[in-house]
């Protein structure tokens, strides 16, 4: 391929941002898409917005194991709580787990894949041998046993989540730089005498951008089905309601009082469907390729 067959940088963003920009008029023809991008937002809306109306979620009500109705939209638990407000709490705690340990680990990956990617040699087989370590162990495993060791505040959940996370996107950015690094725009930045991070930072990463930022969105799902496990086998932080933790309550009352899982169940499954078909269409809108191959 000659250097007239590489697209320049700028008409790669123009690409990039016009499949950005038309991305409203492509989801109208895509009613799966849609929802799963209305769904996420209201869920965002509903998590960040509703406990603001809920004083103390903790607060225990004389009506325990109250059917939904008028009073309560989902009922009321085994101590008289409200599910609706523990579950707004829940949908805070559980989005608020997925978005920062997937940025944790986005954070991580990126870094480490650029630096195996561009270095290659020694460095390179050093990390991709580390992360296939942490990939040969399953994720949740790990996370038990780190968290029934060190302790399960809120915080130290969202660090374990992330570290253990990296290696999916370290290997992604890592393919990624191995192939841009030879393309002849990057060649001639290496000639006219640009600096090892200008090349990394202007040039190569902003190219790799898109099947990154389709990886981050999984990370975020797989992240909120980590923690839920976790707190469902209650090594969840007991003094954060997560959706989790609700199920753990709950499973000794299934038949008796079968909303205290129905309703945190749902926001799970919602929450990670509409994560994963609004991630598969970000891979049609930022791969036109491929796109254009389906």
């Amino acid at each position: 391929m000659s250097i007239q067959d590489t697209p320049p940088l700028k008409s790669r963003f123009a690409v990039l941002y016009g499949n950005l920009l038309r991305y409203p008029a492509r989801l109208r023809l895509d009613p799966v898409s849609g929802a799963a991008l209305f769904t996420l937002v209201a869920m965002l809306l509903f998590a960040f917005i509703t406990p603001l109306f809920f004083e103390n979620v903790n607060a225990m009500g004389r009506e325990s194991f109250a059917p939904p109705g008028p009073q309560h939209p989902m009922g009321t638990d085994d101590l008289g709580r409200d599910v609706f407000a523990r579950f707004a709490y829940g949908a805070r705690s559980s989005l608020s787990v997925g978005i920062l340990a997937a940025f944790t680990s986005s954070i991580i990956g990126i870094s480490l894949g650029a630096v195996a990617g561009f270095s290659q040699g020694v460095v390179d087989i050093v990390l991709m041998r580390i992360s296939e370590l942490f990939q040969v162990v399953p994720r949740f495993f790990l996370a038990l046993l780190v968290i029934a060791i060190f302790g399960s505040h809120l915080i130290f959940i969202i660090l374990t989540i992330g570290l253990l996370g990296w290696p999916e996107v370290a290997r992604i950015t890592r393919a990624e730089f191995l192939t841009l690094r030879e393309r002849e725009y990057v060649m001639a930045a290496h000639a006219v005498g640009q600096s090892t991070r200008s090349i990394i930072f202007g040039e190569i990463l902003p190219n790799a951008m898109p099947p990154l930022i389709v990886a981050m969105t999984m990370q975020v799902s797989s992240a909120i089905l980590l923690e839920a496990g976790l707190s469902f086998l209650g090594l969840g932080d007991p003094s954060n309601p997560s959706w989790g933790l609700m199920l753990n309550e709950a499973q000794q009352f299934l038949t008796r009082a079968w909303w205290m899982a129905v309703f945190p169940g749902l926001g799970i499954l919602l929450t990670v469907a509409a994560l994963n078909i609004f991630g598969d269409h970000l891979t049609d809108i930022l791969n036109p390729r491929l796109r254009g191959g389906r």
